[in-house]
């Protein structure tokens, strides 16, 4: 029999009795290892050969291991507890041999030991390359279909129950309710890759290997976690998710400037889609609002919501209230920046210049010249709200980068 008990050696007819102590080897190794007696295949009985006669394995021989790698990562067996069950096996074998080769006759040791090592190290070789390709299909296959899978939570996939399989095997209980989290640096996404494999270790340290996803998109990295509260984790301390992965991401890359936005939390599959579309329209929102902040809650956001979704009238309250502006020698952005860090700061003239960097005498003057244009004064409390609104829908409409449409 082969070392596997199964399977005759190659090039006999029949199994032998002399074949018996291989077997018993084989076991003893496999036993010792922890590992699939089968996962030796012909190795035992090609070393016995080396070692009487120092054949060389052939090209299929060494072939035929290098798929008993593959089948030993595709079973999850590791490469340390394949390579320690050929190396059990070898020197077990050793110790086995027949007495035709434990002689006194030192060149004949010499050269069966050599044969013996020669073997060893061909096959080792080949079983470990064979492992690490079947390594390497696996994890573009898992790094495929957890792609697929976030792609599909994301979009909000029609077909629930077919979702609910899919997501099982990467530890998410559709049934919790979960929240979004995106984050994306101030310049570049070459650190994206890097930052994802980093971030994931934090996020599953805090939270566990369920319910949490990390993975990048569209130039953005996702964080899917539970809803559950977060300071009441031990080690979050007074810190929100938000907190720590702001920290986590500024340490990963100095002076790199990270904005992070996050989406409110639901249940069910669709509720993740909604928190993803909730961080991504918080993300767009703040560009658009030039918000000085580096954290954007979906929540605080609701206002502008309410301004996005009547466009024909935001449109029609940026051209009544601000479109005089044009009339201004420096043009309506100077004018545009100025109310808006006046109005964020409570109206406050001296802040608002310390912040842009201007004196208050320019800021003051700046407001003057928004009253004498529009005839709406900033400093009126009655006149200031639509004033603001309409910097509010200008900055959301992109204006004047942007030419406002026509009028319906």
């Amino acid at each position: 029999m082969s070392a596997s008990g199964s399977t005759p050696r190659r090039g006999r007819t029949k199994a032998t009795a002399e074949d018996a102590w291989l077997t018993a080897v084989a076991h003893a190794a496999a036993a010792a290892a922890g590992a699939p007696v089968e996962l030796l295949g012909e190795y035992l009985a090609i070393l016995a050969d080396a070692a009487v006669s120092g054949r060389r394995p052939q090209k299929r021989e060494l072939e035929a291991v290098r798929e008993l790698g593959r089948r030993a990562a595709e079973h999850g067996v590791g490469a340390g507890q394949a390579v320690d069950l050929y190396l059990s096996a070898a020197w077990r074998l050793w110790r086995e041999l027949p007495l035709v080769v434990r002689t006194r006759d030192r060149d004949r040791v010499h050269a069966a030991a050599e044969a013996v090592l020669r073997v060893v190290d061909e096959a080792v070789e080949a079983l470990v390359d064979g492992h690490q390709a079947a390594r390497r299909q696996m994890i573009r296959h898992e790094e495929s279909l957890r792609r697929e899978v976030i792609d599909d939570l994301l979009r909000g996939d029609a077909d629930v129950s077919r979702m609910v399989e899919r997501v099982e095997p990467f530890g998410l209980d559709l049934g919790r309710e979960h929240q979004v989290v995106l984050a994306a640096p101030g310049e570049g996404s070459g650190e994206l890759n890097r930052a994802a494999v980093r971030l994931e270790r934090v996020i599953v340290e805090q939270f566990g290997d369920r319910d949490v996803l990390v993975a990048s998109k569209d130039g953005r990295l996702v964080v899917l976690i539970p809803a559950e509260p977060f300071e009441a984790r031990p080690r979050a301390g007074d810190k929100d998710v938000a907190t720590l992965i702001q920290a986590e991401l500024r340490r990963l890359a100095k002076g790199v400037r990270w904005r992070v936005a996050v989406g409110r939390a639901y249940p069910g599959a669709y509720g993740i889609a909604r928190s993803y579309e909730e961080a991504r329209e918080a993300f767009t929102l703040a560009e658009r609002l030039h918000l000085d902040t580096d954290t954007v809650h979906a929540r605080d956001l609701l206002v502008y919501r309410v301004l996005v979704r009547d466009r024909a009238a935001m449109v029609d309250l940026v051209r009544a209230t601000l479109d005089q502006l044009s009339e201004a020698r420096g043009g309506v952005e100077p004018l545009l920046q100025t109310l808006q860090t006046y109005f964020a700061t409570g109206e406050v003239a001296t802040e608002t210049a310390r912040r842009l960097h201007l004196s208050v005498r320019t800021v003051t003057y700046r407001l003057a010249k928004v009253k004498a244009l529009t005839g709406h004064d900033p400093a009126d409390p009655a006149q200031r709200f639509a004033l603001h609104a309409a910097v509010l829908g200008a900055r959301l409409l992109n204006w004047p980068e942007d030419e406002l449409p026509a009028s319906g």
